[in-house]
């Protein structure tokens, strides 16, 4: 657990979550989920799009797929740890816990993205409900940004 996060805890310990609960939340899996970035991938497989790397490391906030070529990274986000605006919830079990866990997730991920911006990558985020209702939209929307000419400023850089 993050050091910074025991604060919200009474007496800096997890209390009263169930066994159940707890297996539940250590079932969840970083990379590789299937409701996620494993649809996603096939989804773009499927799709014939090409020169994209999965999370090859090295960069701000893993991107969980690269087009170094293109310099685009893509983050598919899970609702609930990034905070969607549409569709996350604060768990009502050590609610002050999850509301600043989650909030330090979303500001994490805004510095990334900054980051990222800043050595000339477009971010492209997507969320856990726009890939349940609309996959076809995302693989356009990264479709768009692959086929968008490349930033001059980044190409003289490198």
């Amino acid at each position: 657990m993050e050091r910074a996060l025991r604060k919200h805890l009474p007496g800096g310990v997890f209390s009263g979550v169930t066994p159940r609960a707890s297996k539940n939340l250590s079932a969840v899996r970083g990379h590789n989920n299937r409701t996620t970035e494993v649809r996603f991938r096939l989804a773009l497989v499927r799709a014939r799009i090409r020169g994209w790397k999965l999370r090859p490391g090295g960069l701000p906030g893993n991107p969980d797929f690269v087009f170094f070529k293109r310099s685009i990274v893509v983050f598919v986000d899970g609702c609930f740890w990034h905070g969607c605006p549409r569709c996350a919830h604060i768990p009502k079990t050590n609610s002050s816990f999850w509301r600043a866990k989650i909030r330090r997730n979303i500001e994490r991920d805004r510095k990334n993205g900054r980051k990222l911006r800043a050595g000339h990558f477009r971010v492209v985020r997507i969320w856990e409900h726009q890939l349940r209702n609309d996959l076809a939209g995302c693989v356009a929307r990264v479709t768009q940004s692959v086929n968008q000419k490349p930033n001059r400023q980044a190409k003289r850089e490198k």
